[in-house]
């Protein structure tokens, strides 16, 4: 058994390789007119050729801080929701935090017949143990029945002889639904961060919340796309296919399932483009003036051979002028060789990268081979590090490591500073980590947003400043810290898969 697995997990799912075909198809011509008035954005307007854009208003953005406020702001938002609530994560956990959520959505879902609650989560992650997220949920879809739509996105690679023998945690290694989207009404918050007592109370994230109805109504829809080729979970603890869909992700063959399901995706993204291209001409003669963010969608599915938010994400490393500034952060330090080989010869801003010190990882002190997780990370950032030395381009490469007594760390996301502006420009903010996994196979989302409104990017540097505030530089650190023997040896094989 361990040797199937092992043959598995290092020769059958080698990672895919992005092309530029991958990419969720473009727009013949710019969206959103550019970047309006706005003064010097223009070495950002290729953005609108790749994803669909949605201009708005920097009041209509919060920047959340704490886990707390995360919470807080879920409770309250779903408390007073009225048309729908769409929350889509890797799990939900199951303590008492968890059950308040729960709870809160069963008293709103009795007070409003006309809301609609759909949750997307793991099958794999949803599912382990006795009590679960299903078990969690279960209840509210026996109660409300056509009021709720729960599904558990289901890898097409887990399938088979593979299915049958992986055990639970290892099975998750396969491929994940790790997308964080919360979505009450027309608000949706984007984060890194999962529905479970940590990431509510001391593990670290990014949260943002837009309120904006034609950015909420994308993502609602397109989680609904996503669920059409998830199991449906029934009232009678079963799942099974999704009224619109014929195939189950481990029967079959999966080469027919991945095209049917990225047919679904691309055709979804299309349309996207098209009603902004219908609506811009409205936009244009009317609240233009007042836009002063957008907003652009990023979307990863690499196991259903889509990729969209790496390809961006490249472009902008690649992209990044002389005088610039670059501040990335990343819960797992695992970024892909083909994005350590962009800041290395063709990124030319000078980089900040935080990652979690070994004692804020989440994975520290884990019982088996997790337990080495956060030592293969600082192999790996090692490596990154003395290969800029070889190539003398460590002055503009610093590394940062986050440490807070008591808190584990998980945000991720990046900040971009043009020549001579002391406040971001741009940030992305999401589920990706930048990883092989986020790119290779996970589904993912983040948002880019572009901003000249003067007080989001202020809150946008208060953002960061807090978190560069809890780190210390880790040059020295990574190169003299010790790594065992055993996990030297294993993170070539298993490096795709954490």
């Amino acid at each position: 058994k361990m040797f199937y697995l092992r043959r598995l997990f290092t020769q059958e799912l080698c990672p895919v390789v992005t092309t530029q075909s991958d990419l969720l198809g473009s727009p013949q011509q710019l969206l959103c007119g550019g970047f309006g008035n706005a003064i010097g954005l223009d070495s950002l307007t290729w953005l609108h050729k790749l994803a669909p854009c949605f201009p708005l208003r920097g009041e209509q953005i919060q920047v959340l801080h704490e886990p707390q406020h995360f919470y807080e702001t879920l409770l309250q938002r779903s408390s007073q929701a009225k048309k729908r609530i769409v929350l889509a994560s890797l799990y939900l956990g199951t303590g008492q935090l968890e059950h308040s959520l729960v709870q809160t959505l069963r008293h709103r879902l009795q007070a409003e017949s006309s809301l609609r609650l759909n949750v997307l989560l793991d099958f794999t992650r949803g599912t382990r143990g006795v009590d679960n997220s299903k078990t969690m949920l279960l209840p509210l879809l026996r109660e409300f029945g056509e009021q709720v739509q729960f599904s558990l996105y289901h890898t097409p690679d887990l399938r088979g002889m593979t299915k049958r023998l992986a055990p639970p945690r290892w099975n998750e290694l396969l491929g994940l639904q790790h997308m964080k989207v919360y979505l009450m009404d027309d608000a949706v918050i984007i984060s890194g961060a999962n529905l479970s007592h940590d990431y509510f109370t001391n593990r670290q994230d990014r949260y943002i919340l837009i309120e904006d109805k034609p950015l909420a109504d994308f993502y609602a829809e397109f989680i609904e796309r996503v669920q059409e080729f998830s199991l449906a979970v029934s009232a009678d603890n079963t799942e099974g296919l999704h009224r619109n869909w014929r195939i189950l992700p481990y029967e079959g063959t999966k080469q027919q399932f991945i095209k049917l399901a990225k047919q679904r995706i691309t055709d979804f993204v299309q349309q996207a483009y098209q009603r902004q291209l219908k609506v811009k001409a409205a936009e244009e003669t009317g609240n233009s003036s007042k836009v002063d963010t957008w907003v652009f969608p990023l979307l990863e599915m690499g196991q259903l051979g889509i990729h969209h938010d790496s390809v961006v994400t490249k472009q902008l490393l690649s992209n990044c002028i002389a005088g610039s500034r670059l501040k990335l952060a990343t819960g797992y330090f695992n970024l892909t060789q083909e994005y350590m080989d962009t800041i290395t010869h063709k990124c030319r801003a000078q980089c900040s990268i935080l990652m979690a010190h070994p004692n804020a990882n989440g994975f520290q002190g884990a019982k088996g081979p997790a337990g080495g997780i956060p030592a293969a990370y600082t192999l790996i950032a090692k490596s990154f590090y003395e290969s800029l030395v070889r190539r003398q381009q460590q002055h503009r490469v610093n590394f940062f490591e986050y440490e807070q007594p008591g808190w584990t760390y998980h945000a991720k996301g990046l900040w971009y500073y043009l020549p001579e502006t002391p406040l971001p420009n741009l940030t992305l903010i999401g589920s990706s980590n930048f990883g092989e996994r986020s790119v290779n196979r996970d589904l993912e989302t983040q948002v880019c947003l572009v901003t000249d409104n003067k007080d989001l990017q202020h809150r946008l540097q208060a953002e960061a400043d807090r978190l560069y505030d809890m780190s210390s530089t880790a040059e020295r650190q990574i190169v003299q810290r010790q790594v065992p023997r055993w996990v030297q040896a294993v993170v070539r094989i298993f490096r795709n898969f954490f």
